[in-house]
């Protein structure tokens, strides 16, 4: 009885799986409302999970494409229905059949003119700027003193996070929960400290996603604010392609590291016969690992870079970089993490925020292991910005100091437990909250990173920047 349970139990949720990939929202409500009640029970949050994932698609996608042609006419009058037809076609402008009726994605119209050949000339103008910028940042770092890990141009960062909750988004009197990100120990962050919050403060223990975790009770008419401030010191480091060919060892296959990290992790890292097909054609006959490694880097370059799904409502965000020709930071880094593991390469993620002068945002890369040198940081996105320059080997194998790392893998447990689905179920950077009754979306709250200062500890020693 109770196989025959589990079986039928795991046939409606891939029935509700599929129906919702394929756009059959209604179909897919009327199954969960049609389980029996012991069921509806047993998988309350599983349900509640799902009908949430359906919500959050209709929520990305809610222009019609009256609205999606009206917009792109305000910016390019003489845009044709034709050329509209195209972008469709080549998957410039993201749309997706819901319940028998077309519906473009909220961000399609902006990303048309990131992803539409028209405007290639233009990208390409923008990509060299923030190459010569990046350029500065890396010229700079160079002009200190590498330990003896290769990590140089130390920092110290202080930062202050605060979370708010809109007024009487929970009725008054109930408890809010909310986990926010902290910086972890690792070869290029050290020193961190806590400086204190407006709450009681509990510190995450075993996940790889780093938070501080508190609670308040709301009140009405009012919001309800979590603040903390904290410190690191964080340095640059690489390591240059010629250096990692001259140390490179043969991999341990039996080591935990090398099982760990070069298999599947459901549900965004998966080996299929697909992927290893596609790694095995990027690199052709290259058996060095650092020479297949930086191939593949090289080959997701050239995917450009487009404003994002939801994480949670993607099946498989891999194969969404392939199906739609483009992805963001964290999506060409979960595809960069499965082609180099389907090669025999163990690759892993890393995650949290850029603080770069003026560009304080989110971001997501990833760290490639090579046999007698250890982890290596790789950043597939930035690579994008400095293809055919130096710079593009430089993000293959090394990462800028304007960082704060604080996941070390994706879709983890948070510490202490989220009993809802996160609004984030993938990555880990403007926090969660929920309360008994659910989880809070992110039009229920905001939160801001405010970088206080980045102060450099090592020694300037080089000449001056040109």
């Amino acid at each position: 009885m109770g196989s025959t349970c589990m079986a039928a139990n795991a046939d409606w949720q891939t029935q509700v799986d599929q129906l919702i990939a394929q756009g059959e929202f209604k179909k897919a409500e009327k199954v969960m409302d049609k389980l029996p009640k012991k069921t509806r029970q047993a998988d309350a949050v599983r349900i509640d999970s799902l009908r949430t994932i359906i919500q959050r698609i209709r929520k990305d996608f809610n222009i019609t494409p009256e609205q999606g042609t009206k917009m792109i006419r305000e910016r390019m009058p003489e845009a044709t229905d034709a050329q509209i037809a195209n972008w469709k076609q080549k998957k410039a402008l993201e749309v997706m059949n819901i319940d028998g009726q077309e519906w473009w994605f909220r961000k399609s119209v902006r990303n048309l003119w990131l992803l539409g050949e028209e405007f290639a000339e233009q990208n390409a103008q923008d990509r060299d700027e923030t190459y010569r910028t990046r350029r500065k940042y890396y010229l700079e770092a160079m002009r200190t003193p590498a330990d003896r890990n290769g990590v140089r141009d130390w920092r110290r960062v202080n930062i202050t996070f605060s979370l708010d909750v809109k007024a009487d988004a929970v009725p008054a009197g109930e408890t809010l929960r909310v986990w926010m990100p902290l910086p972890y120990e690792n070869i290029r962050q050290r020193n961190i400290q806590y400086r204190g919050g407006n709450h009681e403060a509990t510190f995450s223990q075993g996940s790889k996603h780093h938070t501080v975790y508190m609670e308040a009770v709301a009140e009405a008419g009012k919001p309800t604010h979590f603040e903390y401030s904290f410190s690191y010191e964080v340095g640059e480091r690489h390591i240059a392609q010629q250096d990692l060919l001259a140390m490179i060892e043969p991999y341990d296959v039996h080591s935990e590291v090398y099982r760990r990290y070069t298999g599947d992790e459901p549900r965004h890292v998966i080996i299929t016969d697909q992927m290893r097909k596609l790694a095995q054609q990027i690199v052709g006959d290259e058996q060095n690992p650092v020479l297949q490694a930086a191939k593949v880097f090289e080959w997701i370059s050239h995917f450009p870079w487009a404003g994002a799904r939801e994480y949670s409502t993607l099946a498989n965000i891999p194969q969404y970089v392939l199906d739609s020709g483009h992805g963001d930071c964290g999506q060409v880094a979960l595809l960069y993490i499965t082609l180099v593991r389907a090669l025999g390469i163990p690759a892993r993620w890393e995650s949290g925020w850029m603080l770069h002068p003026d560009e304080v945002n989110y971001h997501d890369w990833a760290e490639t292991y090579f046999e007698g040198v250890g982890w290596v940081p790789t950043d597939p996105s930035f690579g994008r910005s400095s293809v055919g320059t130096p710079m593009n080997s430089y993000y293959a194998t090394g990462i800028d100091v304007y960082r704060m790392a604080s996941n070390e893998d994706v879709g983890d447990v948070l510490s202490p437990p989220k009993k809802y689905i996160r609004s984030e179920t993938v990555d880990f950077q403007p926090g969660e909250v929920e309360w008994r009754g659910g989880n809070l979306y992110y039009d229920a709250w905001d939160s801001h990173l405010e970088v206080d200062g980045i102060t450099p500890l090592n020694r300037i020693i080089g000449a001056t920047i040109k």
